[in-house]
């Protein structure tokens, strides 16, 4: 189990990587077109003068977004030292505090967003500039991304443990600057039982709190209770429970890869949750979940994200009467990285349980770059091989009045697909659109996966009508190919 961690730890640090370099290099773009936001990456941090800038002067923009950019910390060829770290996370803390102290308080600061390494004296600087400028102008939403100074594979226990005590000090030491905070994200710190509850109960204001590569240290089950918080997300969530227990304006909630042999997620009082997404790479020793369970506590249902990584199905296709009364308001339904060359017919369990879905849309995908593909390695950590599941329809004649829209990403014309649309076509007696897509592409693995399996999307006009005669349509349906 470790190495595989490793594994995808290390997978999602790369993408990671990739998300920070797009987003400064947009983020960047959009500065020298209009100045509206401020955005400060690593390679430009050093030659920028708030003072030389129109901007500044004229107090023209409404936004501040100062970012450390840590990708040096994923480039083999480079080596970054601490010193490198602190010399740069140092600027970020005075170009923060350079532009919020020469901000007109008559000018409403509609977003402040910083990330940031725990270093601190660093912090200490960025919390007090903001709190400052909480008190003495109308600031919109304020943003923290917290980093630690090693990446999560260069982290040791003492690092976690030492990354949660700095950020404890921090907020204790800037508690104005927490108690306006709107959006926080944590990562790579080991907590104490009463840490979470803590910082929740100083972040009065928090709508989003996101957590990667975090844990605790005692309790490992995470409670969580807050009156104002909107969004819930957790990447490797090394917990044994995440229970929510009193959130009353929570709507969505993100978990990925969780590290649990039970249900990963207690659902409390969340009367407004309507956007669950779960991801995990499943194995044979996971739990497999039963919705009806799971998502009991859930009564605003109305979008589900499922992402199975291209492994196991570790979800349980149950009848449908215990599953209604958790899927009666489900309008839209994603069930992604479902793994190649099988069987689809049993995503129809949940047609047959939710009565108004409007829109499914399936990705079948074998996503090479985050697929353990050694054979041992597998064996010996639990992956399982390829198997259809085992499902038969509860009602073989159920009709389906409210689906309207079919998506399938990853299309083949094969008899898989054809037969899987076929069958839904059959009791979505109502549906008016099916969209084909070919495979997703991924700019990690490029065009392994084509190499493994080349894909036989139908491209020509020819090869359309073939596969359109294949599936056969009534008058009011239509195949859209949209690759």
């Amino acid at each position: 189990m470790m190495k595989n961690s490793q594994q995808q730890h290390s997978n999602y640090h790369q993408r990671q990587h990739l998300d920070y370099k797009s987003d400064s290099s947009k983020a960047t773009s959009s500065k020298r077109k209009q100045f509206t936001n401020v955005v400060i990456a690593r390679s430009k941090i050093l030659g920028f003068h708030p003072e030389e800038s129109p901007s500044f002067q004229n107090n023209a923009f409404n936004k501040v977004i100062v970012k450390y950019n840590h990708e040096g910390f994923y480039d083999k060829s480079r080596v970054i030292s601490l010193s490198d770290v602190h010399r740069t996370n140092g600027v970020v803390a005075h170009v923060t505090d350079n532009i919020l102290s020469t901000r007109s308080q008559e000018i409403t600061i509609s977003k402040v967003k910083i990330r940031f390494v725990l270093v601190p004296h660093d912090s200490l600087t960025i919390g007090k500039s903001v709190a400052c400028a909480m008190a003495t102008q109308k600031v919109g939403a304020a943003e923290f991304e917290v980093i630690t100074e090693k990446p999560y594979e260069w982290c040791s226990p003492a690092d976690f443990l030492h990354g949660a005590k700095q950020f404890n000090d921090f907020v204790g030491a800037c508690p104005d600057a927490f108690a306006g905070l709107r959006r926080l994200w944590l990562c790579n710190m080991r907590f104490g039982e009463l840490d979470i509850p803590n910082i929740l109960s100083t972040c009065k204001l928090l709508e989003s709190l996101r957590l990667t590569e975090c844990d605790a240290r005692i309790h490992p089950v995470l409670q969580v209770e807050h009156a104002e918080l909107v969004e819930l997300e957790i990447d490797y969530g090394e917990f044994e429970r995440v229970e929510l227990i009193y959130l009353p304006k929570l709507r969505r909630v993100r978990y990925k890869s969780w590290f649990s042999y039970k249900d990963p997620v207690y659902f409390g009082f969340v009367p407004q949750l309507s956007k669950p997404s779960l991801s995990k790479t499943g194995t044979r020793w996971d739990k497999t979940l039963e919705l009806s369970q799971l998502l009991a506590n859930v009564p605003s249902l109305s979008d589900l994200h499922l992402n199975f990584e291209s492994e196991k199905i570790w979800v349980l296709p149950e009848c449908p009467k215990p599953l209604k009364h958790v899927l009666t308001k489900l309008q839209h339904v994603n069930l992604d990285h479902l793994p190649e060359g099988r069987d689809l017919d049993w995503t129809m369990f949940i047609l047959e349980a939710a009565p108004f879905l409007k829109e499914l849309c399936i990705t079948v995908w074998d996503h090479w770059c985050i697929m353990m593909t050694d054979e041992k390695f597998r064996k010996e950590n639990g992956y399982c091989e390829k198997e259809d599941v085992k499902w038969k329809p509860y009602a073989p004649d159920f009709r389906h009045k409210n689906l309207v829209k079919l998506t399938i990403y990853g299309f083949q014309p094969d008899d898989n697909f054809v037969r899987y649309i076929r069958f839904v076509m059959k009791h979505a007696v109502n549906i008016t659109e099916i969209s084909l897509h070919d495979r997703k592409v991924c700019g990690s693995c490029g065009t392994l996966g084509l190499e493994v399996c080349p894909s036989r999307y139908p491209r020509t006009a020819k090869k359309r009508r073939q596969t359109i005669a294949m599936v056969g349509l009534t008058s009011q349906q239509k195949i859209y190919f949209r690759s």
